[in-house]
């Protein structure tokens, strides 16, 4: 706990475009959790590399991922925005964290066999480490809370074990972190197969809306969603198209899927999908203007790059330097 507030912690990877999805389901909702909680959101650029990646591309993508964290609402004067590679400890806290690990615990990951599947030919060990660096991510800022989805919940899980294990070495070194309930985000689903997520990493792009979509792009797309045959508007899970259309109007515009099901009753899908993207372009208008405006002020994108680095360090290193203690390692001459 920093002051007097619960420390909550979470971070997106630096790799593709963020999609509707992330924003309606995660962004919108980190917006507001200020107030309640000591927040540190990282632009997780070195888990970013289990997967190989352009270099030019991952910097990029690290410094687009930042600027619309900040255009999206997130004040980095209330909030820590910062690059996770700008911060050592997290590097240094996973290898003490990897020999309190056991191989069977990562090698039943969900995530690890998935990652495999998909990239054989690059099996590398920081994949099968990655949920070692991820416990770091977390236990540095002694944080109390961490929004997942239920595909991250073993993620948090062996987090949880692996600080659990520790404490009972050395003490209450860490928190143990708890899964953030809160309000629940949007969950928005693929434009082309809507019994899955929408993702930033889908082969098909007309499955996504990306943030930086031009209207004309997001409008083509959503004509193009797959819905069914019935011809009719309701939120059941029957038409999951059309379920999933129904949800991202009602995130954009606030209403609830009985006024959604109202407004359009009687009306066909010609017109459901159209107003569906005019809902979607009004949203994103206004948050790809301020990450045009952020983009051009270089200085200050720069200057919070440092002071939020700067602050991450601070409070990961207290943690570090505690942990080095507990295993042994000598203090440093000043």
């Amino acid at each position: 706990m920093l002051g007097d507030k619960k420390v909550l912690y979470s971070g997106m990877q630096s790799t593709g475009n963020l999609t509707l999805g992330n924003y309606l389901g995660a962004l919108k909702n980190w917006i507001t959790l200020s107030d309640e909680y000591e927040c540190f959101y990282s632009v997780a650029n070195m888990h970013s590399i289990t997967v190989r990646q352009n270099p030019t591309e991952l910097r990029k993508h690290a410094r687009e991922l930042l600027t619309l964290f900040i255009a999206a609402g997130i004040d980095p004067e209330k909030n820590c925005i910062y690059y996770q590679s700008h911060v050592p400890a997290h590097a240094e806290l996973a290898w003490i964290l990897n020999c309190y690990t056991y191989m069977g615990e990562l090698s039943r990951m969900t995530q690890f066999k998935d990652k495999s599947a998909k990239h054989a030919d690059n099996i590398n060990a920081g994949l099968f480490t990655y949920p070692v660096l991820m416990a770091a991510d977390i236990l540095l800022y002694q944080a109390d809370v961490v929004p997942v989805g239920i595909d991250q919940m073993q993620h948090l899980e062996i987090t949880r074990d692996i600080a659990q294990r520790f404490n009972s070495i050395y003490g209450d070194v860490f928190t143990i972190p708890e899964a953030y309930v809160g309000k629940v985000g949007a969950k928005i689903m693929s434009l082309q197969e809507p019994s899955r997520k929408m993702s930033k990493s889908d082969e098909n792009p007309n499955g996504s809306i990306y943030l930086m979509d031009d209207p004309d792009t997001i409008m083509r797309k959503f004509k193009r969603a797959v819905t069914d045959s019935e011809g009719q508007i309701r939120y059941r899970d029957e038409q999951p198209g059309i379920k999933n259309l129904i949800s991202i109007y009602c995130a954009c515009t606030g209403k609830t899927p009985e006024e959604v099901e109202r407004e359009f009753d009687g009306r066909g899908y010609g017109e459901f999908k159209p107003a569906v993207g005019e809902a979607v372009i009004s949203v994103l208008k206004p948050l790809q203007a301020r990450v045009a405006e952020l983009t051009r002020d270089k200085a200050y994108i720069d200057s919070v790059i440092k002071n939020n680095a700067e602050k991450a360090d601070y409070v990961a290193n207290k943690t570090l330097r505690k942990v080095q203690k507990k295993v042994g390692f000598p203090d440093k001459i000043r």
